[in-house]
């Protein structure tokens, strides 16, 4: 192995270290921070008519009257052996339910990626060639306000204009068992918008600055110089440096396109991973809450880490030793 491999290798290998680190400290939070939730599962599960006995017993049965100490050793045991544990509402795995949230929650994130990223970017570097001037502008006001609108609104305003006035598509997001791929995008093409307008305004504002930062840089300039063609010098040279805060940005908000969608999945009755970390809450589900959230963070490393990676490949301090 070269010396430039293994500085590269070093730092990813560092970044990995950091990322476990981060999900041991991170389940560590989520189960202490289940515990303190309000409310008992027992009671939960039986309802406000049920005699405090059986109560008692109930939650004996689930474990909840153990030490914490215990309860946190049993569980993470188990999850390391892949065991998500039991859910107490619906008393069986608890993977299956997250399989299929986190499924939901995939679609509807990629057809959002799908959408914003390219639109993103390509604004970004726009705005960035036409610093100062009208269009830059217009992408950069329009990306603020349409960053600055809660879901929720945006998310309503949608379902009233394009569901409900000119009937042109479903308002729910869930397509129903076994419809077909066009159907299920026709269902996921509203909520899917109040996601593209948040995201819009920071992956195109990253794009942008980071394009201004390289078409100033030396090698730019050098590039100029040498009688290269502005497209030629933008697509070589440009485009690969300037996108290095962009890919961070992107890794940043995969974590809240799997996990935080709680109010748009609410919104369009979707069945996703947020949702059902959101119901698990209300019902006091601890080992669904808990590994939801964890899967979520799972997610998020992994977003991170391939962000990580390709900054690496792309940066040429990293490839080139300074891991540092």
């Amino acid at each position: 192995m070269s010396s430039r491999e293994g500085h590269v290798t070093t730092y990813l290998l560092r970044r990995l270290g950091l990322a476990l680190i981060t999900l041991w400290l991170l389940s560590l939070i989520v189960f202490f921070a289940g515990q303190v939730l309000p409310g008992d599962p027992g009671r939960a599960i039986l309802g406000n008519l049920a005699t405090p006995g059986a109560v008692a017993t109930l939650d004996h049965q689930l474990g909840v009257d153990r030490p914490l100490l215990t309860q946190y050793w049993t569980w993470i045991t188990g999850l390391l052996h892949g065991d998500l544990g039991l859910s107490y509402q619906y008393r069986s795995a608890v993977e299956p339910f997250i399989q299929a949230a986190i499924i939901n929650s995939v679609k509807l994130a990629a057809l959002a990626f799908i959408v914003v990223v390219p639109l993103g970017i390509f604004g970004g570097v726009v705005a960035a060639l036409y610093v100062g001037r009208g269009l830059d502008r217009v992408v950069s006001v329009s990306g603020l306000s349409a960053a600055t609108v809660p879901e929720f609104v945006s998310g309503i305003v949608v379902i009233i204009i394009f569901g409900v006035e000119l009937k042109w598509l479903p308002v729910t997001a869930t397509a129903g068992s076994g419809a077909s791929v066009p159907s299920q995008l026709q269902h996921l093409i509203l909520p899917a918008i109040p996601l593209v307008l948040i995201l819009f305004g920071y992956i195109a504002r990253m794009a942008r600055a980071g394009t201004i930062e390289a078409l100033e840089s030396d090698y730019a300039r050098t590039a100029t110089l040498k009688g290269l063609k502005r497209s030629v010098v933008i697509r070589r040279h440009v485009l690969r440096n300037s996108l290095l805060p962009t890919i961070t940005v992107i890794a940043t908000q995969t974590g809240y396109l799997i996990g935080g969608l709680v109010v748009v999945e609410t919104l369009f009755n979707y069945q996703g991973i947020g949702n059902l970390i959101y119901k698990a809450a209300l019902a006091k589900d601890f080992p669904m809450f808990e590994a939801g959230i964890l899967i979520i963070g799972v997610v998020y490393m992994v977003a991170t880490l391939v962000a990580d990676t390709l900054s690496t490949l792309l940066n040429p301090r990293l490839r080139f030793g300074s891991a540092e």
